[in-house]
């Protein structure tokens, strides 16, 4: 009897190798962050797979999504706005109508349709519309003119508001300069019946499901097509814990639709059944309103705004919505907290992406543990990305790649320190590139890095990532830099300085200043030139730029 007491003594009971098991298992997964990395490679092998699925059965358009989600609520409030408000069978018969007057002017299977228009509750439905009938929108920034909006003009047939007059008066003026002056300008919306979805079966998962425009080196906007597999593949996993149909939450939209995180945010939220409200423009006076009005239970921001908000006099609205969670890119260290503690925001999703960009991060944030960063790989993702995202040193004076002088490699960092990011890849293919331009993505690529015939992506961003795999990010490099939420080439800037008399050239950089975010554009002063007949004193004045006025030396030429 003794030595069976002694036995179970020595034999811990199956309940307390249980626990036991248990606590060791959660021990590993919170300093790990095992569940989390399986999580995330789950769902993106699975929306692999559904992805090819779609493909191979022809039904790779996002259409097929909003048109369940039709099926499923429609009788359900689908967009919100100021002017009109519609359901989701409401938003679906607006679609196709779009669809039928594309058809009546010429647009086939395949077109590309320029749309310039400000945020507006038919924007998202003219989107589908052209998804309905086997085409995709150009979506042009509509603050453009002159060249620029030549420049975005010429592939297609424009789309644009009958009441926004300034605008029509711009395409217009702009239109006599085209080689090929648009198809039309449509204007009137008649009412006709579903479009066949022969147009829309089969496309390719390499078709563009939009085009949006980005920051041309060149001085002119360069245009990327984000495909039909990659917004299928979007919808599927972007998920945010949203509630569908009745009674679920309604996101706030006020970014602009032409960029990204704004277009790309709206189209999800309406393919997977979530409501919408679209807000015209950013105003820090009608932001909370609207809001309030409007129901919403989320909205989409970039830093700049949330900076904007931060600053303006406290209100008894600060705290009268009914916001569970804001999406969006850029908010800086400094503002995180601040605003969550002043505003009761529970949730933050902060992503980091680039609309044309191969490497994409997500930080899903309820607390100050992981504030302040753009994402976060436990132990699993560090390790198999270990040499697929890679930070290296740059040189500050050209922004070229730092290569050792003797062997010509790249000079790899710690990641704790961190540098310009380098995603390695098989081949040129894996990156859909910008639309028409070769040339362009070419440049976006890099050889020989750290042997030869290898071949890496340059995103153009310096991020770090801590020992924990918190990514942070550091800054934008190269040739372009960010100002009140648009991505601004420097050359763009240099064009238009280089327009005023005398001027014959111009060199821009990007320069911090207190209290905003991102970069303002400052003319070098050891890099303009003036003829020696430059008498124009608004070209003199334009050179008192910059942290201070100062002095300049012309050179004559």
């Amino acid at each position: 009897m003794a030595a069976a007491s002694a036995i179970d003594f020595c034999l811990p009971p199956t309940a307390a190798l249980a626990a036991g098991g248990a606590t060791l298992a959660a021990y590993l997964n919170a300093k790990y962050h095992i569940k989390q990395d399986l999580s995330a490679i789950i769902r993106a092998k699975s929306s692999e797979r559904e992805v090819a699925r779609a493909v191979a059965n022809g039904k790779v358009s996002a259409w097929y999504f909003f048109a369940e989600a039709v099926r499923k609520y429609p009788n359900v409030k689908c967009i919100w706005s100021r002017e009109v408000e519609y359901t989701f069978q409401e938003a679906h018969d607006m679609a196709c109508q779009y669809g039928h007057y594309f058809l009546s002017l010429g647009v086939k299977r395949g077109d590309l349709v320029a749309v310039y228009l400000q945020n507006c509750a038919e924007l998202p439905l003219i989107w589908f519309g052209l998804w309905a009938i086997g085409c995709s929108p150009a979506l042009i920034n509509y603050n453009l003119a002159g060249p620029a909006l030549i420049h975005c003009l010429k592939p297609g047939l424009l789309k644009q508001d009958r009441r926004d007059a300034r605008r029509r008066g711009r395409i217009e003026d702009e239109a006599a300069a085209l080689d090929e002056k648009p198809k039309g300008v449509c204007c009137d919306f008649p009412v006709c019946r579903y479009p066949t979805s022969l147009l829309r079966l089969g496309l390719e998962g390499g078709s563009p499901s939009c085009l949006f425009y980005t920051s041309g080196t060149t001085g002119l906007p360069k245009a990327s097509a984000f495909t039909m597999a990659r917004m299928y593949g979007t919808i599927l996993i972007s998920g945010l814990d949203e509630k569908q149909g009745e009674g679920g939450d309604r996101w706030y939209n006020c970014m602009p639709l032409y960029h990204g995180t704004g277009g790309v945010r709206l189209q999800v939220c309406l393919s997977r059944g979530v409501s919408v409200a679209i807000g015209k423009k950013f105003s820090t006076r009608n932001f909370w309103k609207d809001v309030i009005d409007s129901e919403s239970t989320h909205f989409i921001y970039v830093g700049e705004t949330a900076r904007y908000l931060l600053s303006a006099p406290p209100s008894p609205l600060d705290r009268q919505h009914k916001v569970r969670g804001m999406y969006g890119n850029g908010l800086r260290p400094d503002v995180w907290e601040r605003f969550r503690e002043r505003f009761g925001i529970p949730a933050i999703y902060e992503f980091f992406n680039s609309t044309e960009g191969i490497f994409g991060l997500l930080n899903t944030n309820y607390g100050p543990y992981g504030a302040t960063c753009v994402g976060h790989h436990g132990a699993i993702l560090r390790k198999f990305f270990n040499n697929t995202y890679i930070p290296v040193a740059i040189d500050p004076v050209t922004a070229d790649i730092l290569r050792d002088p003797v062997t010509g490699f790249a000079t790899r960092m710690p990641y704790a320190e961190g540098g310009e990011i380098l995603v390695a890849v098989p081949n040129e293919e894996v990156f859909q590139g910008y639309w028409r331009n070769p040339q362009a993505t070419s440049k976006k690529f890099v050889r020989d890095v750290f042997q030869k015939g290898d071949l890496y992506y340059r995103t153009g961003d310096a991020l770090r990532r801590t020992d924990d795999g918190h990514w942070h990010f550091l800054d934008r490099l190269g040739d372009t830099f960010r100002w009140k939420s648009e991505n601004v080439s420097t050359a763009e800037v240099a064009v238009v300085l280089g327009q005023f008399p005398g001027v014959l050239e111009a060199n821009v950089y990007g320069v911090l200043v207190p209290n905003y975010e991102g970069r303002a554009g400052c003319p070098a002063s050891t890099s303009i030139v003036l003829g020696t007949t430059c008498k124009s004193p608004t070209s003199r004045f334009i050179f008192r730029v910059g942290r201070e006025p100062i002095a300049f030396d012309v050179a004559e030429i």
